[in-house]
């Protein structure tokens, strides 16, 4: 495990846990945490021992978004200024999670609001606790989205839906989270971390050069590829893959009857 005070970094096997820890102030992001997460993250991509990656909030709440006493104070003092922010950390800590090599799981419990929303959006899959409370956040004190919500909400839920999540600053339920494509599951209260564990294990056992592949097709598509550019990107990809040794054992193991062994490799 390593701590860079309001974010630690926990190992088990191939999957790193990055966890935001400020519970006191429900894992809002003050500059120091916003910083130390963002460098937790482009660590933990960096390192190949670590296949899947799961990001959580400790205590009640994943994350509710920037720090407000924070952000008063850096109005106060440059409203000019105040906002530097959304460049110096939000988007980069966006860019690290959509443009991770290897699966992220969003472990949500509590409260999920504004940029934490944000940073859920951006992990490639979420679980989320029967207690997690989600919602935009940001018209209800005058602002519009960062943290790549503008974006990735629209991929989850469409733009109609999404304009109202926006501009209405309505809170949403795990169930309808499922129901409108934010999330895959729902579980008990207090077992989201757990789950997502179980989940990443899963990925890190898999096919993590295809998985990061897929991510780079997906986001592609999201971006508004045409199908031409999609296929040519799908084709790009398959010789790629083809190269690698994961491909090559799998196809063999399929033929001989036996279980593949993937080593990203």
């Amino acid at each position: 495990m390593s701590d860079d005070a309001t974010v630690r970094t926990e190992r088990e096997g191939a999957v790193a846990t990055v966890v935001i820890d400020r519970p006191a102030a429900r894992n809002a992001l003050d500059e120091a945490t916003k910083v130390a997460l963002r460098d937790a993250l482009e660590a933990v991509a960096a390192d190949d021992a670590v296949r899947a990656v799961v990001l959580t909030g400790a205590g009640s709440a994943f994350c509710v978004g920037q720090d407000l006493g924070e952000h008063a104070a850096a109005l106060e003092a440059d409203a000019a200024t105040a906002f530097d922010t959304v460049d110096e950390h939000y988007a980069p800590i966006v860019r690290a999670l959509v443009g991770m090599a290897k699966p992220v799981v969003a472990a949500v419990e509590g409260a999920c609001v504004g940029a934490g929303l944000g940073l859920a959006l951006a992990c490639d899959l979420r679980v989320l606790a029967a207690d997690a409370k989600l919602g935009t956040a940001f018209s209800g004190i005058g602002l519009t989205c960062d943290s790549g919500l503008s974006a990735t909400l629209v991929r989850a839920v469409g733009h109609a839906r999404a304009a109202e999540l926006v501009l209405l600053g309505a809170m949403f339920s795990p169930e309808e989270a499922v129901a409108w494509g934010v999330a895959g599951r729902v579980v008990e209260s207090g077992t989201a971390r757990a789950e997502a564990e179980r989940l990443a294990a899963r990925l890190a056992a898999g096919p993590t050069a295809a998985y990061a592949e897929s991510k780079r097709l997906l986001d592609l598509a999201a971006g508004g590829a045409s199908v031409e550019e999609s296929l040519a990107a799908e084709s790009a990809a398959q010789h790629r893959l083809g190269l690698t040794r994961d491909h090559q054992c799998a196809v063999a193991a399929f033929l001989a009857k036996e279980r593949p062994t993937f080593t990203g490799s």
